[in-house]
This record gives structure tokens, C-alpha cells and sequence, in this order.
């Protein structure tokens, strides 16, 4: 009899990969996708509180509504508390980080192998980008976060074993991919190489393909890197670089590895050789102990730093984590003041920048995306554009013009 499946993904775009991984891989081996299936795959994340609630809820809402389907829970939150999860109703197993591709011997009925130590993944539910895995795991314990304990240790694939995914992906037709991982600029520390080397040898393949960088620490994007993206027609002008608090008091308490001084000078340094350059921020807001006069002078310095647009994060305690035990938590109230003024300067930045590119001619990877009489689309820069739909140019890159009234803010 053949067996059907549904698969759901929350969290981040390592999670999305892994999904779509799971799910090709199991449509070759015969399973279907179904509405009401035999099994249920959810893949969980838990980098937040209000993260694991969206999973409790879930999988409550399946077994309502698909009562005989066996539900398994993969990811950060079956890492975290495999034994909480296996006495929900309708959940048969869990499997971590680690051991998350264990899943596919599992419902085929075979026997468990030993957990791979890195195991590849890229999504392809998406006609024209790719988000391909290529690290997993983190050496850095920052004192808010789950992620290193859910992921495990630091791991990445090799060079020749990106590139390869990398040729399967443009077999496919998708003509960008975005790098993603847990810690990207760890890429290739335990095995010799970097991710510097990783990108010299994409950079040498002159595939017809649009590169992104999902996420780099700070302390890990190198001037090797910038000057390699700066002189690159296959890394894009992008960079996501994670901050999480502009008061280097507070970033010795996260345990982060760099201060604000290094971060400006890393954004300057882009902003110097790429001036078109879009560069995203991630930003908690309400860290314990952080005082009215340190959110003050924070918000000066990220108003006066050109960063493109920011994640904003609020503060979530994270059981098990030095964080939740620190003295002095910011109320909940100050904690919303806060992010909605960081979302404010975000907004603020993100219409600067655009405006900055009125005029220019750019070239547009044009997405499948469709709302009314518009289909959408974003420049090499990540300047997202609404265009008149024409189905003919779903998955084709073409220069536009960018004027004000074709923004998608």
C-alpha cells in the first residue's frame, strides 16, 4: 500500500531546506503527499517561547483534524525536550538536530543508522531561489539562545560537496541560492577549510546563478569576503549581519564576540567598496539589564550606522539559558516600547534606502508571487519591486527601473 505524508516547517530557512530535503527524498522512495495522511512530519523550531507554542499548537490542531495520522516532531524543540513531545497525542517519535534525517529509515520501516555527523540539504518548493544548507550546528554559546544546544556542535559540508548540490540545484532551472547554516562563517573550520575558499570556488564555477549570504557574525566577515563580493557577479550585494545590542556592556553579557566598534567598522568597510550595498541587522530588544540610558545611546548609534533594515527580536527567556537567570528583566511593557522603536528605525532605514536607488536601472530576479494585478521581484541589492504581472517572466532576471510608486515596502 502506498503511504502518504504532509510535511510542516516553522522556524528558520536551515528548517525550510531540511523540510524540502525530507520531502523529496521521500517522494522518490514511493510516499505521496496527502491532505489527510498516514504520517505528519513537523519540523519544529524553538528559538523563541511564542516558537515552541506555534508547535504545541499545531500538532494539537493535526491530531483534531487528521486523528489516525502518526505525527513525528523534528528539530530545535524535539532536541530540547524529546520526552515532553512524545505525550502529545498523536506524537509516535521525535528527532533532534543530529539525528533529523533518521526519519526517512523510520517511517520506510527500516533500522535507525548511527547519526550522521553533517548531512546536506537545499529547498526546491520555490521556482527561483534555493535555500541551500551548508553548516549546521554552533560553537558559540551566547547566553540568550538554545540554538547551539538544540543544533549540537559546530559541522559543515565539504567544498566539493557544495558545489555539487549547487550543480543539482541549477539542473533544476532556480537561478539564485541563498547560503544558509547555523553559524556560516564557521564553514569548514574543522575540516581546513573556510568559507572564504567556499566562495572562490563558487565564484570560479561562472555558473548563470545569483548567490546570497543568508547570515555572518560579524568577527567572521573578513576583508578577504567583502573585497570577493565587492569584485563578484555571482555574490550579490546582500549582507545579513546579526548585532543583537548596540551597548557593548550588553554584548559581554550575551558572551558575543565582538563589540559595536567592530560591527560599525565591518558595515563601513562593506558600505566603502559596495555604496549599493543592502545590509540587514538582527537586534534584541530588552536584553536583562539593559537600562533606559544604554537603549538610548544604542538607538543613536544604529540611527547614525547605514544598515539597510533590521530583524527586530523581543527578548524571550529561554528556560535552562544564563539569560533567564539574570537579575534585573526588563518589564514587558518597556520591552514592546522598545522593539516598536527599533521597528520604527527599521522602517525609517529601509525607506532611506530604497529612496537612495530611485533612478538606477538594476537587474530583478522576478518571482512567482502574485497579488491582484502585480507579481513581485527583487533586485540584486534586495530592494523588493511590485511589477505588472506577466506570467511569461516568472524565473527570468531583467534590468528595471526603480521608481518610488514600484516599491514593496
Amino acid at each position: 500500500m502506498n503511504k502518504t505524508f504532509s510535511i510542516y516547517t516553522l522556524g528558520c530557512k536551515l528548517n525550510f531546506s531540511e523540510s524540502s530535503e525530507i520531502a523529496r527524498r521521500l517522494q522518490e522512495v514511493g510516499f505521496t503527499l496527502a491532505e489527510h495522511p498516514d504520517y505528519i512530519v513537523l519540523n519544529s523550531c524553538a528559538v523563541t517561547a511564542v516558537a515552541e507554542k506555534k508547535a504545541r499548537n499545531l500538532v494539537a490542531h493535526l491530531h483534531r483534524e487528521t486523528p489516525d495520522a502518526k505525527i513525528v516532531v523534528l528539530g530545535c524543540y524535539a532536541a530540547l525536550r524529546p520526552d515532553e513531545i512524545r505525550q502529545w497525542p498523536g506524537v509516535v517519535a521525535t528527532f533532534g538536530n543530529e539525528d533529523k534525517m533518521n526519519v526517512l529509515p523510520y517511517l520506510q520501516g527500516e533500522a535507525i543508522p548511527e547519526k550522521p555527523i553533517f548531512y546536506s540539504a537545499f529547498s526546491s518548493n520555490d521556482r527561483t531561489r534555493s535555500f541551500l544548507k551548508i553548516q549546521d550546528g554552533c560553537d558559540y554559546h551566547c547566553t540568550y539562545c538554545t540554538v547551539w544546544k538544540a543544533r549540537g556542535d559546530s559541522r559543515s559540508d565539504s567544498i566539493d560537496g557544495v558545489l555539487a548540490q549547487i550543480d543539482r540545484v541549477v539542473h533544476l532551472g532556480i537561478k539564485e541560492i541563498n547560503l544558509t547554516g547555523v553559524n556560516l562563517g564557521d564553514f569548514g573550520r574543522q575540516n581546513g577549510s573556510s568559507f572564504y575558499e567556499l566562495l572562490r570556488a563558487i565564484e570560479q564555477k561562472k555558473h548563470d546563478l545569483r548567490i546570497r549570504i543568508s547570515s555572518i557574525e560579524p568577527n567572521l566577515l573578513t576583508d578577504d569576503i567583502i573585497a570577493l563580493a565587492a569584485d563578484s557577479k555571482v555574490i550579490m550585494p546582500h549582507f545579513h549581519i546579526p548585532l543583537q545590542s548596540a551597548c557593548n556592556r550588553v554584548l559581554g553579557d550575551m558572551h558575543r564576540r565582538y563589540t559595536r566598534e567592530l560591527y560599525a567598522e565591518k558595515v563601513r568597510k562593506v558600505k566603502s567598496v559596495m555604496p549599493h550595498a543592502c545590509i540587514a541587522m538582527d537586534i534584541i530588544a530588552g536584553f536583562p539589564g539593559e537600562t533606559d540610558a544604554e537603549f538610548a545611546d544604542g538607538l543613536r548609534f544604529l540611527e547614525e550606522l547605514p544598515i539597510s533594515y533590521c530583524h527586530v527580536f523581543t527578548y524571550s527567556k529561554r528556560p535552562g539559558t544564563p539569560a533567564a537567570a539574570m537579575k534585573e528583566q526588563v518589564p514587558v511593557a518597556l520591552k514592546k516600547e522598545r522593539t516598536n522603536q527599533l521597528i520604527a528605525l527599521s522602517d525609517r532605514k529601509k525607506l532611506a534606502f530604497y529612496r537612495d536607488h530611485i533612478g538606477e536601472s538594476r537587474p530583478v530576479l522576478i518571482e512567482a508571487e502574485e497579488k491582484g494585478s502585480f507579481m513581485f521581484g527583487f533586485t540584486d541589492n534586495y530592494i523588493k519591486l511590485r511589477l505588472p504581472f506577466d506570467a511569461t517572466k516568472v524565473n527570468t532576471i531583467e534590468n528595471v527601473d526603480i521608481q518610488e510608486e514600484k516599491f514593496s515596502l
